[in-house]
């Protein structure tokens, strides 16, 4: 056993190279992203097996599939949002009877620190009917990984990880254990399994539905689902999931009677345990840090004799993360003791642009070349140049999902609005917006489309994009835009003027054009810089989230 002090990121990457995974793959986005720049870090220290950042999480998952048809173990990871992407991949795989351990490593973000819903991935995980595994701590991280790969490979499944900001983005001591080999290379035992034509992929889902029993018993029996007894005279019992049972077990300290306690670690739910929890209680409170998934559950099945009570029936509120107070709130417990500071009011401070970000002259551009048209419309995207959406810009007015600006914008244009603009970032063009700019120009839509390219999948810590600038530009003109149309501009202060009136002047074309703003991310400039001038040992430091961490 080794001990270190990791991030539950870093715990599941550790998790992942001694569980024998072959290969990891993702797109980077808040709070998953640690996972897979821990594996690349280590990797480059040829201390890991290959990580790779994929143009979108669809393709992250795909590729990891493709590990698991050849035998081997691969882990996916992305954020919640990210799953939308890759759910068509990832209903599928749950049909195709992988042989090769594949665990998906999601990160959700009750909150909303970085995210543009509050979105629960253990709805996916109940969709799919494939087991999910909740980790309470990193150790739980750690080993929760290393079991999902064995429960993988034993049932035929893809097996979820579903971890939360609060876990992934904070550091514990975990204690780890000895690395497995990798699985040797083997072909897919009945290879019709992975051609889901209708009579194949029948025969799929009726296996699948016949793994449920076997999934339900090994819940009910296994050790990360536990039900601790409460005090004689107790009535309440609580039943708290993943990282939820922390703040429980910290305020239970404070309550005059012991609750009993369910704590869920692996779904599905083990009914068997829960309801040898009701036969002791007559009040439960579901303590679950993202939706009422288990309470809403629940609801309905359970004796009407047992009160069941969480973030649908108003003793938790419906919205945010979890957190310590408001679970002492549910218990009937006063706040914790805090100071107060009476009449002092700190300024709002909302993110900002970087100083000498490009961003900022591409909208003083783009600024410059709306004036006179009070009737447009901007539609926008997920990445740095979102912030544009605040003074002194305000230069964008949505911010949907990766992608939808090049199609909102094509249906605004329908709808009437001119001129209509579209901005993208270049690694958000790559993920989901280069099929919306196909659909744009087939219908030759009336539509102006910045691509702000600052070669870097800046706001996630500023990772490598799939395609340099260069072969962006060839993508687009490939795409069948007229070539009088396409513009490589550089996004810089000497050139606002006249990028303005190419901008300009392309809002007055009845028909798409492409303004491609060029510029590296002033953060990820430096840092190549640094790596340039660093000794040659040191050429290709790991990043601060991966050091200390060893295989």
């Amino acid at each position: 056993m080794t001990e270190h002090v990791l991030l539950g990121d870093e715990a599941v990457a550790l998790g992942a190279i001694h569980a024998g995974i072959s290969a990891a793959f993702a797109y980077p986005g808040t709070p998953s992203t640690e996972i897979v720049e821990t594996l690349r870090a280590l990797h480059e220290q040829h201390a890991g097996p290959p990580a790779t950042w994929a143009v979108n999480e669809k393709t992250a998952f795909e590729q990891a599939l493709g590990v698991s048809f050849a035998g081997r173990r691969a882990l996916v990871a992305m954020k919640h949002v990210g799953l939308n992407v890759a759910a068509d991949a990832f209903m599928n795989a749950a049909l195709v009877a992988p042989h090769g351990g594949l665990v998906l490593a999601v990160a959700d973000d009750p909150g909303m620190h970085s995210s543009q819903n509050e979105q629960d991935s253990r709805y996916y995980a109940h969709f799919a009917r494939i087991p999910c595994f909740e980790p309470a701590d990193q150790q739980q991280a750690y080993d929760m990984t290393r079991e999902a790969f064995d429960l993988s490979e034993r049932l035929r499944v893809p097996v979820m990880l579903r971890l939360v900001t609060r876990l992934a983005h904070a550091r514990s001591v975990v204690q780890a254990g000895e690395p497995r080999a990798e699985n040797p290379m083997q072909r897919p035992p009945r290879r019709s399994s992975w051609i889901l034509l209708p009579g194949n992929a029948r025969a799929g889902w009726h296996e699948l539905l016949g793994k449920q029993a076997a999934m339900a018993a090994l819940s009910e029996a296994s050790p990360w689902n536990t039900l601790t007894p409460g005090d004689a005279d107790s009535r309440l019992g609580v039943i708290t999931t993943g990282i939820a049972r922390n703040y429980f077990l910290e305020a239970a300290t404070d309550l005059p009677l012991r609750p009993w306690h369910l704590h869920l670690g692996l779904q599905p739910a083990p009914r068997g345990l829960v309801g040898e929890l009701t036969r002791h209680v007559d009040r439960l409170l579901v303590l679950e840090d993202g939706y009422p998934f288990v309470e809403e559950r629940l609801r309905g099945l359970l004796p009407q004799s047992v009160v069941v009570q969480g973030r649908q029936s108003g003793e938790l509120p419906e919205d945010g993360e979890l957190g310590p107070d408001r679970v002492r709130a549910a218990l009937g417990l006063t706040p914790r003791p805090h100071p107060t500071l009476e009449g002092l009011k700190l300024p709002a401070r909302p993110p900002q642009l970087c100083a000498g970000c490009p961003h900022r002259d591409s909208y003083d551009a783009l600024h410059a070349a709306l004036a006179g048209y009070p009737d447009a419309v901007v539609t926008a995207d997920i990445g740095c140049y979102t912030l544009g959406a605040m003074p002194p810009y305000s230069a964008i007015e949505s911010c949907v999902c990766m992608g939808a600006s090049i199609g909102m914008a094509r249906g605004a244009a329908l709808a009437g609005q001119h001129p209509a603009v579209a901005v993208i970032g270049d690694s958000t063009f790559l993920h989901s917006g280069i099929t919306s700019l196909i659909d744009v120009i087939a219908e030759q839509a009336d539509i102006t489309l910045l691509i702000l390219d600052n070669q870097a999948v800046a706001m996630t810590g500023g990772q490598q994009t799939a395609l340099p600038s260069a072969r962006l530009v060839e993508l687009v003109r490939g795409l069948g835009i007229d070539p009088a149309h396409l513009h490589v501009l550089p996004a810089s202060r000497r050139h606002v003027d006249e990028d303005a009136a190419v901008i300009r002047a392309e809002l007055e074309h009845h028909g798409p054009s492409v303004i491609i703003l060029q510029r590296e991310c002033i953060e990820a400039a430096r840092d190549r810089k640094r790596a340039a001038h660093a000794p040659a040992s040191n050429a290709s430091p790991a990043p601060a989230a991966a050091k200390g961490v060893t295989p």
